[in-house]
């Protein structure tokens, strides 16, 4: 199984570092990711795996929402079916 998380908001240093480090902290693998600053919001989106049998995404999502709070970001993640279907033409 896999999900989407996308960050957004005003750049500052260490954001990726972050978002890894509650990634790892949750046994959800990072797959790919890209990220772009524009003018000075930073934008990125990362595909993890989280397949792992101690992978809890309630938890993961609650972890990531307690981060977006302390970064002043936007911090969401969907499951991959979930993604696919609201992307599906």
């Amino acid at each position: 199984m896999k999900a989407i998380i996308s960050v957004i908001g005003k750049d500052t240093f260490g954001i990726l570092a972050r978002v890894s480090t509650v990634c790892s902290e949750n046994f959800a693998n990072i797959s790919d990711v890209t990220q772009s600053i524009l003018q000075d919001m930073f934008v990125m989106v990362m595909l993890v795996d989280i397949s792992h049998e101690n992978c809890d995404l309630a938890h993961l999502r609650g972890d990531l929402n307690a981060l977006a709070e302390e970064l002043g970001m936007q911090i969401n993640i969907m499951h991959e079916d979930i993604f696919n279907s609201m992307h599906r033409i």
